[in-house]
This record gives C-alpha cells, sequence and structure tokens, in this order.
C-alpha cells in the first residue's frame, strides 16, 4: 500500500508528464502550419502569437523549443499552483497560520550569556540574588543558574550569605549593593 505522499508525488509527476508529452505534441503542429501552440498552452502568449504569425520564426524558433519545453511546462505549472493559492512545492499559501506552528524568536534577554542575565537580576534586588530569584528572573534551569552563579564566586565577583529571615543562600555582588 503506497503512503499518501507517494500517492500525491506520483500525481504531481504524472500530471507533469502529461503537460510535458501535450506540449511536445502541440510542438509537432508546426508541420501542419501551426507553431507556437505549445507556446500559447504554456501561457505564454506573446511568444505563442509571435510564433504562430511568423512559422516559429521560420522554423528556427520552433526547433530550439524543444529543447526549452521542460523550463515551459515547469514554468507553467508554478504559475498555475500560484493562482491556486499554493506555492510550488505545494504548500497552502493562504492558510491562517497559528501561534503554536510559528517559532517565537527567543526574548533579547534570553540570548544575552546567562551570568550577564544574572547580574542585571542581581542589580534589580540590590546587588544580591537567590537561585530560586535567579531561576524567575533569568527562566534558567535551578542547575544553570546555581552553576553559573558559583562559577562567578569562583572569580571572585560573588560571595555567598544566608537570608537571616529564611536562610536561603544568597549570592551578594558587591560592585552592585
Amino acid at each position: 500500500m503506497k503512503a499518501k505522499s507517494d500517492v500525491n508525488d506520483s500525481k504531481k509527476t504524472q500530471s507533469h508528464q502529461e503537460r510535458l508529452l501535450a506540449s511536445y505534441i502541440l510542438t509537432a503542429a508546426h508541420f501542419f502550419g501551426l507553431s507556437g501552440l505549445h507556446r500559447l498552452y504554456n501561457g505564454k502568449i506573446g511568444t505563442g502569437l509571435l510564433w504562430l504569425f511568423t512559422w516559429g520564426i521560420l522554423g528556427v524558433g520552433q526547433f530550439v523549443d524543444l529543447f526549452l519545453i521542460p523550463d515551459m511546462v515547469d514554468e507553467a505549472e508554478a504559475r498555475l499552483k500560484l493562482k491556486a493559492g499554493v506555492s510550488r512545492f505545494g504548500v497552502p499559501l493562504d492558510v491562517p497560520v497559528t501561534t503554536s506552528q510559528v517559532y517565537e524568536s527567543p526574548k533579547k534577554e534570553e540570548t544575552k550569556p546567562l551570568n550577564l542575565r544574572l547580574l542585571k537580576a542581581a542589580e534589580k534586588n540590590g546587588g544580591k540574588i537567590s537561585v530560586t530569584k535567579g531561576v524567575l528572573e533569568t527562566e534558567a534551569t535551578f542547575e544553570e543558574v546555581e552553576t553559573t552563579l558559583k562559577e562567578m564566586m569562583k572569580s571572585g565577583y560573588v560571595s555567598i550569605d544566608n537570608d537571616p529571615h529564611n536562610g536561603a543562600v544568597i549570592y551578594n555582588f558587591h560592585e552592585l549593593s
């Protein structure tokens, strides 16, 4: 049993091949004095009429078109898809997009390094921050916040204290207090 996408792909290929075959058959109409029908069929009205009235530019243009027909067919199919509201790849162009389908870019704050976001959070809190407050302010994980604060402590930028009211571990940024 074929998958649905395989069936759709085979239909697209079949339609493309049918249009290609019809274009080549219409090219053969040149031998009956009707040049340019393949161009008219593929939506190239101006050059199709030119070919029709000049016998395919005396047959030279008609001959060159034998090599250009596959591209003409591709362009014609793309125009038809666009007219039908579908992209070249078969994606509907006018379907409303829900917010769950859209990739939301990260907030400006989240693109900054975590240590900078923690510094800004500590600055808001008088130079002091706990791991929990750091998580709330930066939306990083507890592990990430705690690891970053410990690294900053090793560098000498931060010291550790306990909150006298609840005993929570507080990281003090001396330069910010």
